[in-house]
């Protein structure tokens, strides 16, 4: 996930130890309340947290943590779960880590600004929201397997809603704002919390945001069918708009990169069963990410992709862009067909 050396430290030396080296492991045939034997532990805490973001990070089974770590797989499966709730109660600790929403105007309008100065149409803009998927274990109850059934994508998921702010601005470029933004909210926070009158968040087209009791609160590109107006100002002010609103969409996807990439547990399916230990995971993950983005500053544009653009198929299209005509960038843009765009401007 990118963690440095500092920042695994600083987890591991502001809470982490001290809950390691002081808590019971759980276990049924012993006293919960007992004094911890750390002399009879096959790993201190600092390879308890090793272990924990090993398991965190990748998608391998607990074979090759057993290789790892050199323990026995009870070993293995009872660290990983205790180490999961001492790694959630630190992080919950830490400034860095924490998982906040906007609390006044005043913040709404810092955001606001920050994004108005690459956007100078958005005014009011104060965040991005985009929808989260994650593969989810089919239930035996039916009704359990009925709500988490997904018919678009066929399969079983457990649906969220993340939202990004435009904080952590890393760097810039001519054609992209470069900011790696910070994790704001879930879903149980960003349903029942709604922006300030006048500002709004930005989603993509195919996000709900009719219901009367969140117009206007979250904002979208116009889509390709869209009619526009008939007078050539107002068309133009409409269009110059909704490239900007495109545009500011983007960082979702940078967020949504820099959330999911660093965690290979969640391509594997969810323990439909444990609905605790499921939260606990996406908890310490979103966490982690709050905390890498605070301390690691990981710019992901240069990192991941203006890097990867570059060394893909369009290659000419960034070395020889001045003379690439309209047409073979429309023809190469994947995303532009699902957007209204003025073929005569």
């Amino acid at each position: 996930m990118g963690l440095d050396c500092a920042t695994f430290n600083y987890i591991l030396h502001n809470g982490f130890a001290r809950r390691w080296d002081h808590s019971t492991i759980p276990r049924g045939d012993t006293n919960p309340h007992g004094r911890p034997r750390l002399g009879r532990r096959s790993l201190d805490a600092a390879g308890a947290l090793g272990l924990i973001y090993h398991h965190l990070t990748s998608a391998m089974p607990d074979t090759a943590l057993q290789q790892i770590f050199a323990l026995i797989p009870t070993t293995v499966a009872r660290y990983r779960a205790f180490a999961l709730v001492i790694l959630r109660d630190t992080l919950r600790e830490l400034p860095e880590a924490q998982v906040i929403w906007w609390e006044s105007v005043e913040e709404c309008e810092e955001d606001s600004l920050l994004i108005t100065r690459r956007h100078s149409l958005l005014y009011g803009a104060i965040g991005s929201i985009d929808g989260l998927n994650l593969l989810t274990a089919e239930s035996d109850d039916p009704e359990l397997e009925n709500a988490t059934y997904n018919g678009w994508l066929h399969g079983h998921y457990t649906s969220c809603v993340l939202v990004f702010s435009p904080r952590e601005v890393v760097s810039s470029t001519p054609q992209v704002a470069g900011t790696t933004p910070k994790l704001l909210a879930l879903s149980t926070t960003s349903c029942r919390t709604r922006p300030p009158p006048g500002y709004f968040l930005i989603a993509d087209t195919a996000f709900p945001r009719g219901a009367s009791h969140i117009a206007g609160r979250i904002q979208a590109p116009m889509k390709s069918n869209q009619q526009l107006p008939l007078d050539a100002a107002e068309r133009e002010t409409q269009l110059a708009r909704n490239r900007q609103l495109v545009s500011y969409r983007q960082t979702a996807e940078w967020g949504m990169r820099h959330f999911r990439a660093g965690y290979g547990r969640l391509r594997l399916p969810l323990d439909i069963s444990d609905t605790q230990g499921r939260a606990d995971l996406l908890e310490v993950c979103i966490r982690s990410t709050n905390l890498r983005t605070e301390r690691v500053g990981i710019n992901e544009i240069q990192t991941v992709y203006m890097r990867a653009w570059q060394e893909a198929e369009d290659e000419d299209i960034w070395a020889d862009f001045e003379n690439v005509v309209f047409g073979e960038i429309r023809r190469r843009d994947r995303v532009a067909r699902f957007h209204r765009v003025d073929m005569n401007t």
